[in-house]
């Protein structure tokens, strides 16, 4: 089972992650975006640290509701919006008053977040966004493989990146030559899932 505790050590690593990697999700950002996709993501879950310093949220649907609003009215850009909808929606499919939610449970919370980011962004796979890291991390999870089997997938999602022309966002307007840029997007989806194997039981 995963509980609100395992959550929150999610939520902490991740924190600690975009600090450790800010600099570079923001070099990612600079070849095919505007140059600040980390620095965006830190100052969101930074602002969501705070809020939790502040607030036990009761339970894992009010924990995920808390970081989705905050990551919405802080983070800039698209990531804020899409990152807000994606744990809105993670929470919305957790039963309310649910403190702990098994593996396959979650897993399928995950998919209807992914499902949100995908109603908002209109991206499929292939288009070299974070979709591209989400999906088959995701996926894994849905085929009951363990976090770190989703945390290799998603990575092998960021590379897929790379050689790909951006069908959606604001790296779209460059074409061809978004080619040989890793996804900034899937690079931060990458981080997501890397944290969750670190914060959730192995069995």
């Amino acid at each position: 089972m995963l509980t609100t505790t395992n959550l929150r050590a999610w939520l902490d690593c991740l924190h600690g992650r975009l600090v450790q990697e800010k600099d570079q999700l923001n070099a990612l950002d600079t070849a095919i975006g505007d140059a600040d996709h980390g620095s965006n993501l830190l100052r969101g879950f930074q602002k969501v640290q705070e809020k939790l310093h502040d607030n036990d949220p009761p339970d894992i649907p009010a924990l995920c509701k808390l970081v989705g609003m905050t990551l919405i009215s802080t983070v800039g850009g698209a990531s804020g919006p899409l990152y807000g909808t994606f744990f809105l929606e993670v929470g919305k499919s957790i039963a309310a008053g649910s403190t702990a939610v098994a593996p396959e449970s979650f897993a399928t919370a995950l998919a209807a977040g992914l499902r949100g980011i995908q109603r908002l962004g209109k991206a499929e796979l292939g288009d070299k966004t974070m979709v591209d890291a989400l999906s088959p991390a995701i996926d894994a999870l849905l085929a009951n493989q363990s976090p770190a089997t989703a945390a290799q997938a998603a990575r092998a999602g960021l590379a897929a990146t790379i050689p790909l022309v951006a069908r959606k966002g604001r790296a779209s307007y460059l074409g061809e030559r978004s080619r040989g840029h890793a996804d900034p997007g899937a690079a931060s989806a990458a981080l997501l899932f890397d944290c969750l194997a670190t914060a959730t039981p192995s069995s």
